[in-house]
């Protein structure tokens, strides 16, 4: 099973409605792939496609909010999550804030250091720094976010401030106003499968972690 397909029918089995996915590199080929998701698992997937996916990360998530009026589940494509992270972080209220990101401690083994993006808490459990080039850290971005669509807001004002419009650029905004907020996740099993490692160790792992969506994979 793919990596999109994974995160596809995660996003579903957490209570999404519509998925959008934002393509770039090969289009055409990841948007076929989508169509066979889709017709697979009976679920509305629409791409929307970001000309040029060199751009960071920040202007995939303005692509992909278009048209978004309420809270949505942002996910990385490439991460696959234990089950009950993404239902629970689904479950959480906007109402004290802009955007909730799920954290994890940042001595898990299963994080890259070198690609992490670490994040900093207030003493009141809100978000004050978060970036992969801070020094002053006490917890990891999961790539996991509930959002309004605030953030695709916060990310534009980044972007008009100068700097390059990473989702991080956004989430600094509104952790700077007070509005980015943390899920803990104590500890489940999560990981961002970036290379040939992380690729082998997702899929010695997976069965004993995401149980209901391995049981789908086998009767595929």
């Amino acid at each position: 099973m793919s990596l999109i397909e994974i995160a596809v029918r995660q996003a579903v089995a957490a209570g999404a409605r519509r998925v959008v996915v934002v393509t770039g590199h090969e289009a055409d080929s990841v948007e076929a792939h989508l169509a066979e998701i889709s017709r697979t698992i009976d679920a509305e997937i629409e791409p929307s496609r970001l000309d040029d996916w060199s751009k960071p990360n920040g202007w995939s998530v303005i692509e992909g909010a278009r048209g978004l009026d309420g809270p949505f589940l942002l996910m990385m494509a490439d991460h696959i999550f234990g089950d009950g992270i993404l239902e629970k972080l689904a479950a959480q209220e906007l109402s004290q804030c802009d955007v909730i990101l799920a954290i994890d401690a940042p001595d898990n083994p299963l994080v890259d250091p070198e690609d992490a993006t670490w994040v900093k808490r207030r003493s009141n459990g809100s978000i004050e720094q978060i970036g992969k080039d801070i020094t002053a850290y006490d917890c990891v971005d999961c790539g996991a976010f509930l959002a309004s669509p605030d953030l695709v807001r916060a990310i534009k004002t980044a972007i008009g401030n100068g700097k390059a419009g990473s989702l991080s650029d956004g989430m600094q905004v509104l952790a700077d106003q007070g509005r980015a907020r943390v899920l803990d996740i104590a500890g489940s099993w999560w990981i961002d499968v970036d290379d040939p490692r992380a690729q082998a160790l997702a899929e010695a792992q997976i069965a004993d972690h995401v149980s209901a969506l391995c049981e789908v994979g086998a009767d595929a």
